[in-house]
């Protein structure tokens, strides 16, 4: 059946369930060393910031791989982080569970430009992963960079492609040059997409092919509601953990910045058509992706069945709410005292963190938003339920990103299962907002 383009609203992109920089989309390939080892340059490239403009150099984050970086659940990374930018930096690596010798600011101190820091990543989940670093970076000279991490399963998957969609923000100041978000900086123009670092994704599938699909919003900023035209959307996994599939509502999918959604598509579209995908950002919609289905003969003579779902085994431990301890967390902060929100550059462990608790026991979070935009909420460490209203159950996904809207109030559970010394974030969703962090105790 064909469906009609989707229009949404900013009331339809907020209402949703809440969930390399310069490399040129490409399908991917593992690429199997002994042992497994990780380069990454955060230095200045060139890019080219919409047509008909020149290239510019923009600060970004190159890998020592020449696509996507590709590991297996199971191995250990020795990653190597080179800062070639004029800045402090740390690396902020989106979805990965329990690895508290990582946790930026907690455990790892910002890199100094010229330095490098070194560390082992063991990866125990696999999933869509989202590395970058911005918590340092607002008011700099450039917007900071981000990367695409993928950890395939043990086991295979039945998809013919497996593809990143890796959608990014840039602003603009009034001479073109790029300019970074947070508070006193220069003023911004309209946000300019880019994905995988061009203008847009074109991918050609053959009839009956199927497609898994990571999309990721590595936007600064900016909350974002995708349209899939006439294809059927299943959502596989969110926010790095697998998902109850379920067919996301008239091919709509809505990501709070740093959100992942994996989904599988299959090509049952006429051969010769194609599939527009549509962002939307509370302003005019763009098309930022087509999928084309070929002349060519199929792949097969029939769809695949409906797949089965992601292993999941790796995931976390149902919260028991009966015991639960229960935290107020306002995602405001109006003061800089040392029980609030900070800035990420001023963060200090002497800090009196938003709680402690016992290794086991399930944290339940209400998240306030008294802001008059909406807010995003990123727990590191551990993956949440997104409670239902009543308190009497939760959505059938795991998330470690939030948009929770003005004036909304919401409440999650985990189970904090990982001891360390954990980051907490929240922004609000406009250019000019300033990251926030406190953090919280596993003992």
């Amino acid at each position: 059946m064909t469906r009609h383009p989707v229009h949404l609203t900013r009331r339809h992109l907020l209402a949703g369930i809440g969930v390399a920089a310069v490399a040129p989309a490409a399908a991917i390939r593992a690429q199997p060393r002994n042992p497994q080892t990780l380069a990454i340059d955060a230095t200045p490239a060139p890019l080219q910031l919409g047509p008909g403009r020149d290239e510019t150099a923009v600060w970004s984050l190159r890998t020592d791989r020449s696509a996507t970086p590709l590991f297996r659940e199971g191995e250990t990374v020795e990653v190597a982080l080179h800062n070639g930018l004029p800045a402090p930096l740390v690396l902020n690596c989106h979805g990965i569970d329990g690895a508290s010798s990582i946790e930026p600011l907690t455990a790892r101190r910002p890199t100094s430009p010229g330095a490098t820091d070194r560390f082992s990543l063991t990866l125990r989940q696999a999933g869509t992963f989202l590395c970058d670093t911005r918590l340092l970076g607002d008011g700099l000279a450039q917007s900071s960079p981000a990367q695409a991490l993928i950890v395939e399963e043990r086991t295979s998957i039945e998809v013919d492609r497996d593809e990143v969609m890796l959608i990014e923000d840039w602003r603009l100041d009034a001479e073109g040059r790029p300019i970074a978000p947070g508070p006193g900086g220069k003023a911004a123009g309209a946000p300019l997409y880019l994905v995988n670092g061009k203008p847009s994704l074109d991918l050609t599938l053959r009839p009956n092919e199927r497609l898994r699909l990571r999309i990721i919003n590595a936007c600064q900023r900016n909350a974002i509601a995708l349209g899939i035209e006439n294809l059927d959307v299943r959502i596989m996994a969110i926010d790095s953990r697998p998902a109850e599939p379920f067919l996301a509502r008239n091919g709509r999918l809505v990501l709070a910045p740093g959100s992942r959604v994996d989904v599988i598509l299959d090509a049952t579209l006429t051969a010769g058509t194609a599939s527009a995908v549509t962002l939307h950002d509370g302003g005019s919609p763009r098309q930022i992706a087509r999928l084309r289905i070929s002349a060519d003969g199929p792949l097969r003579p029939a769809p695949l069945p409906t797949p089965v779902p992601l292993p999941s085994e790796s995931l976390p431990a149902q919260p028991d709410l009966k015991s639960a301890l229960r935290v107020d967390v306002p995602l405001a902060s109006s003061g800089e005292t040392p029980t609030s929100w900070g800035l990420p550059t001023h963060f200090n462990m002497g800090s009196t963190p938003a709680f402690r608790v016992k290794r086991g026991r399930t944290v339940v979070l209400t998240l306030t938003n008294p802001a008059a935009a909406p807010a995003v909420f990123h727990l590191h460490g551990h993956h949440f339920r997104l409670l239902d209203r009543l308190d009497d159950g939760w959505k059938p996904f795991w998330l470690d990103t939030l948009l929770v809207d003005a004036g909304q109030t919401q409440r999650v559970a985990f189970a904090a299962d990982a001891a360390g010394a954990w980051l907490v974030e929240t922004m609000t969703v406009e250019w000019s907002s300033p990251r926030r962090v406190r953090w919280f105790a596993v003992e």
